[in-house]
């Protein structure tokens, strides 16, 4: 089995109680002295953009804080000041000044993590931005920011912030699901609904600390929901899409493994085998001949649809299939 790399969290989590004794002070004043890492300018925009919450609700960078307030913080990580722009190629689906939306290939990770220092797709952003004309202030990030990602053997469409407002309003849509993801993916078998939902924990496993897997409901993990319908079903395979109501990590990988289809070409969940009964020695042939076609995980981000963070018009973008997918698709077709 070929070693992920190592995942770098997107976001950083915090939940804070305000003391008995705290005497009224602005929220962003009483964060900027308690997170100390992060800018009082950083914090403004979170709150702003609904990413901190006080008792569960959206405030004000000016709303006072009373004792025994519970404040929830959920932001984007900056993005890693030491890397190196790199030229490599992008195809770019869109852009203006606040964000860029690219469709990336195969084989190309989002973010440097272990054994990995570039060729990412972070690496080749920093290069086509260089020179880019943005006003210097600390709503800048003067780097790109990722608020999603997809694994490193999966295409397709993703978005990216050139700016920190953009930044902070993209991350917000996706902590509340209102952006819209869906995915083709070509699994082994043939489920027997045409359609449906599937609701699991997804944590680390256990065993294996670089895989994860799906936990009963109230477990351990981070709730995963995966809606899935059929497209087309063929004699060795099925071809799916999955919309995504969270994205968690591996997520629809982990779940279709969980149902007993693992997507095709997948070496970490079970997709180098047809799950299939094979009854002939031509059968046989065809799931191997599959699978030369299909050397990586038979997913792709297909579309994305958000509303953008700045001027708050709705936007869609869908990504080619990608060649191996289109000639795997023809193969199973001729069956």
């Amino acid at each position: 089995m070929r070693e992920e790399e190592e995942e770098i969290p997107t976001y950083e989590h915090h939940t804070l109680v305000v003391d008995p004794g705290q005497a009224p002070l602005r929220l962003d004043q009483y964060l900027a002295q308690r997170l100390t890492h992060l800018s009082r300018s950083r914090l403004q925009l979170a709150i702003e953009a609904g990413l901190i919450t006080l008792d569960g609700k959206p405030a004000k960078p000016s709303t006072r804080v009373k004792p025994s307030q519970v404040i929830v913080v959920r932001l984007p990580y900056p993005p890693p000041l030491e890397l190196q722009p790199e030229p490599i190629p992008l195809t770019i689906l869109y852009e203006d000044p606040y964000l860029l939306v690219v469709d990336k290939p195969a084989g190309m990770s989002c973010h440097p993590g272990a054994g990995v220092y570039s060729g990412t797709l972070l690496n080749a952003l920093l290069f086509h931005l260089q020179g880019t004309n943005l006003p210097a202030s600390e709503k800048n990030l003067h780097r790109p920011g990722l608020v999603h990602r997809i694994d490193k053997d999966t295409t397709g469409v993703l978005v990216v912030a050139k700016e920190e407002r953009a930044y902070m309003g993209l991350a917000s849509q996706f902590f509340s699901h209102i952006v819209e993801r869906r995915y083709y993916a070509l699994v082994w078998g043939h489920p027997k609904l045409e359609e449906g939902t599937i609701r699991t924990f997804i944590g680390r496993d256990p065993h294996q600390r670089k895989k994860y897997r799906a936990f009963p409901e109230g477990t351990q993990g981070k709730l995963a929901i995966t809606h899935w319908r059929i497209i087309q079903r063929f004699p060795l395979a099925t071809w799916i899409e999955c919309r995504l109501e969270t994205g968690r990590t591996h997520q629809i990988r982990v779940h279709m493994a969980h149902i007993g289809h693992p997507l095709i070409g997948d070496k970490v969940y079970g997709g180098m085998r047809p799950r299939v009964p094979i009854l002939s020695p031509r059968l046989g042939q065809q799931a191997h001949y599959l699978l030369q076609l299909m050397h990586r995980q038979a997913l792709h981000a297909r579309s994305l649809g958000f509303f953008h963070p700045i001027t708050k018009e709705w936007l869609f973008f869908e990504s080619p299939l990608p060649e191996d997918f289109e000639k795997s698709l023809e193969f199973l077709k001729s069956l």
